[in-house]
């Protein structure tokens, strides 16, 4: 645990005076109490767990102030709480190359039954986008935390010509930053990737024209969003994986990759035609590492239902390093309340320590 204030913990230090405060107060009055009674009357009447009890409401006040004081200081530890990464975009590969049958009972279908039950494990305050893509890319569905909506939109993916996977990253990051909206679908229309700006305007032009430059950020740095990439890998048209992989980067959004198909490839039917379809892995891999994600290999359902167990549970919660001063605060004001009702309880006013016509009978 850590302290933004540390300064304010010498005040801790008071408290061993107050205690010792009482306890002098506490026997001042027992000598005040041996003038009017007999001190033995009183410590028959009162008994040994009503001398003990008295003490009881002060010290739990004492521990209510100590916990006041740390929460003052503001302390910080590291706990498990829900992760930050709120924006999940999955974007799906819908080429025809998914229909083929490796992954049983076909690489869509798979790729379906482990999206719907990503989806059906979030919690409701995750939010979460369906990007299709094939010759082109698309939003299916704006992130959202409406799983009937995801769930529908996902059944209705239908199998389309070619595999632009880079189109595939640029849309979806455009569903993350709608603010990037025109530099993201520049980079989209290009076949040849993306490619890096001007860093000034042109000389004919104010100043105040020219486009703040986004700056980029640490690759996996942006803990708000991420992309869940499902393809076979291979790429037949538009931008560049590699190009789009940068854009992620610079964003600081990582893009997970799940490579699904087996090693030795299989034939599927196109168009009447039987077309050889081998998984791309080491495209995939390349992405993910250029944006401090990972990759994942799924040869069967079985292998990417456990894939997405793994991300499901990368997603949920995430150790992180939280202020915790609310929580001790709400801690002291409890043990105000306990302390206040048990004195109102045993001695009929706030503030036990001394005797009261209850305890002496």
């Amino acid at each position: 645990m850590i302290f933004e204030s540390p300064q304010v913990l010498w005040l801790l230090l008071a408290l061993p005076a107050l205690a010792g405060l009482y306890v002098l107060l506490q026997r001042r009055r027992s000598r005040s109490a041996v003038r009017y009674a007999s001190l033995g009357l009183i410590r028959t009447a009162m008994g040994r767990r009503g001398r003990l009890r008295r003490h009881v409401p002060p010290f739990i006040f004492l521990f209510a102030l100590g916990a006041l004081i740390v929460a003052i200081a503001r302390p910080s530890a590291v706990i498990t709480l829900p992760s930050e990464q709120r924006n999940i975009i999955l974007a799906i590969d819908v080429s025809l190359s998914m229909r083929a049958t490796d992954v049983q009972p076909s690489r869509i279908e798979a790729a379906r039954e482990a999206a719907k039950t990503f989806v059906a494990e979030q919690p409701s305050d995750v939010r979460i986008g369906i990007v299709a893509f094939a010759g082109s890319a698309s939003i299916v569905q704006k992130p959202t935390d409406d799983k009937k909506e995801l769930i529908d939109a996902i059944d209705r993916l239908q199998l389309q010509l070619h595999t632009a996977t880079g189109s595939g990253i640029i849309v979806s990051l455009a569903a993350l930053f709608p603010e990037d909206a025109a530099e993201l679908e520049a980079a989209n229309t290009s076949t040849r990737g993306w490619r890096e700006p001007p860093r000034s305007a042109p000389i004919d032009k104010p100043k105040a024209e020219a486009k703040k430059e986004r700056q980029p950020v640490p690759p996996g740095s942006n803990r708000s969003g991420a992309i869940i990439l499902l393809t076979d890998g291979r790429r037949t048209t538009g931008p560049d994986p590699l190009d789009a992989a940068r854009l992620a980067a610079d964003r600081g959004i990582k893009v997970y990759t799940v490579g699904f198909g087996s090693a030795q490839g299989t034939t599927a039917n196109a168009d009447g035609m039987s077309i050889y379809m081998r998984i791309d892995e080491e495209a995939l891999k390349s992405i993910a590492l250029a944006t401090g994600a990972e990759y994942f290999h799924a040869g069967s359902g079985a292998d990417l239902k456990r894939v997405y167990e793994t991300l499901n549970a990368r997603y949920v919660l995430e150790k992180k390093e939280t202020e915790v001063s609310a929580l001790l605060s709400a801690l002291a004001a409890v043990l105000i309340v306990i302390a206040a009702a048990l004195s109102v309880l045993w001695f009929g006013r706030i503030g036990g320590g001394g005797t009261s016509p209850r305890d002496s009978g």
